[in-house]
């Protein structure tokens, strides 16, 4: 890998462990997901400083609804919260946030929240920051596919010429280079319905530290392997360098 390419220009992290964190310390999850809220502030900043350009972080899944009312309450208190507190933040450091995923199922007050930190940080050219929210893979091509088959119905789009650029385009990260490295904390290996159109050349790092443990030392360590990374994309290894 050549020196211009040691740092991933785009980073996806599925922020895994907060429940098993409290559970370890006797706590309840939601003292886990408050943790997670530093620990991703933390990982922000430090993905910022180190030249990532795009970072996208998995902060609620389609599944997640499935869990009970009372700690998906709390998560979505503690989204709105972390909003409030942190982009004027973001704003001054020239951080650009923006969420993907299908929000109609949560309040109109986050909702309106969500479009807020959107348009504040909107002439940001720092860290492009994506949440993945109300987010699942499956719906994300399900829908990017629905959408050129009406097109195909009324006529504006030959079947024959819809492609992977043609699918790629209507997905909701359009337009963002897919992630060079992608991220699991919490000692999972499974990429869990998380971009899976995006990911698929992306070097997958997996680590046991569960998400209010990783910090900057963790992030370093996730650098340094993808830097030492062969990425070949199919090539043989004369031709990938």
């Amino acid at each position: 890998m050549t020196a211009d390419s040691a740092i991933p220009r785009h980073v996806a992290v599925i922020m895994d462990g907060n429940g098993r964190w409290a559970q370890q310390r006797g706590q309840p999850r939601g003292a886990g997901h408050r943790a997670g809220v530093k620990a991703t502030r933390e990982i922000v900043e430090n993905c910022a400083r180190a030249g990532v350009g795009y970072l996208t972080l998995f902060a609620f899944s389609s599944e997640n609804w499935q869990r009970p009312a009372s700690e998906v309450g709390l998560l979505m208190d503690l989204f709105m919260r972390a909003l409030g507190k942190e982009v004027a933040d973001l704003d001054k450091n020239k951080v650009r946030v923006r969420f993907v995923g299908d929000h109609t199922a949560f309040s109109d007050a986050l909702q309106r929240e969500m479009r807020k930190a959107e348009v504040t940080t909107a002439s940001n050219d720092g860290l492009q920051l994506y949440i993945a929210v109300g987010y699942g893979g499956h719906a994300d091509i399900t829908q990017a596919v629905r959408a050129l088959a009406e097109q195909v119905e009324a006529g504006a789009l030959k079947a024959s010429h819809i492609d992977e650029a043609a699918i790629a385009g209507r997905l909701l990260m359009a337009g963002v280079p897919p992630p060079d490295l992608f991220i699991r904390t919490g000692g999972e290996q499974r990429i869990s319905n998380f971009l899976l159109w995006d990911l698929a050349y992306s070097e997958l790092y997996f680590c046991d530290t569960l998400w209010p443990d990783f910090d900057k030392v963790g992030l370093d360590a996730a650098l340094r392997w993808y830097a030492g990374r062969q990425r070949r994309f199919g090539r043989v290894l004369d031709e990938a360098s």
